[in-house]
């Protein structure tokens, strides 16, 4: 263990972005993460159309868990199983 390292998440409040940069960003994010790393979506509604492009887009390589589901804020982790 290492007691120097320390790890910052990644979190996106897309509440705060506008909507035709959401998706964009959130893509990005994904495509630039290493096997294992990690994004926290914080969101005002379920991002469940976003999990359905993720699947289409990223099949078998992606993880989607829900860390808060609402009714006001929403957080998914979203993970890259492989780089």
């Amino acid at each position: 263990m290492c007691n120097d390292c320390q790890t910052t998440e990644t979190i996106i409040d897309v509440r705060q972005i506008a909507p035709r940069l959401r998706h964009p960003l959130i893509f990005s994010t994904f495509e630039n993460l290493n096997g294992g790393e990690s994004f926290l979506l914080v969101n005002d509604h379920d991002p469940k159309p976003l999990f359905y492009q993720f699947s289409a887009e990223y099949p078998g390589i992606f993880e989607w868990v829900y860390q808060e589901r609402g009714p006001d804020v929403w957080q998914v982790r979203v993970s890259r199983l492989v780089a």
